[in-house]
Formats: structure tokens, sequence, C-alpha cells
């Protein structure tokens, strides 16, 4: 978003547009729209949902399914 200084890197390089569409589309799923001018609990809420599904994924990868 235009102004915004995020300084927060990817763990694994090359995987920040993946994130980007990510946080879009969880935004869209929720009816909320993110940026700077949006109260800190509407964007809290996207990235309260995108913690809860990679903890998600990362469950199911580690038990095999």
């Amino acid at each position: 978003m235009p102004g915004e200084r995020n300084t927060n890197q990817p763990a694994v390089p090359g995987a920040g547009r993946a994130l980007d569409q990510f946080k879009w589309e969880i935004a869209t799923e929720l009816g909320v729209s993110l940026g700077g001018d949006r109260t800190s609990r509407d964007n809290g809420r996207v990235g309260g949902q995108m913690t809860k599904r990679m903890i998600q994924l990362a469950e199911s990868q580690l038990s095999g399914r």
C-alpha cells in the first residue's frame, strides 16, 4: 500500500508475493478492507486468521495428512 513502511521480511525468500495474496484473500473473505486508515482490530483479524490457517496447514503436514 502506498506510504506503508513494512520492514518485515518473510522467512523464506520469495514468499512475500504469496503471503500478500493470501492476506488479501483472507481480507476479502472476512469483508475487511486493509490499510492504514482501518482499525487495528480489522487489520488484526486478518493477521490472526492468516496465522490460524498457517498453523492448521503445518499441523496437517506434520501429522502426515
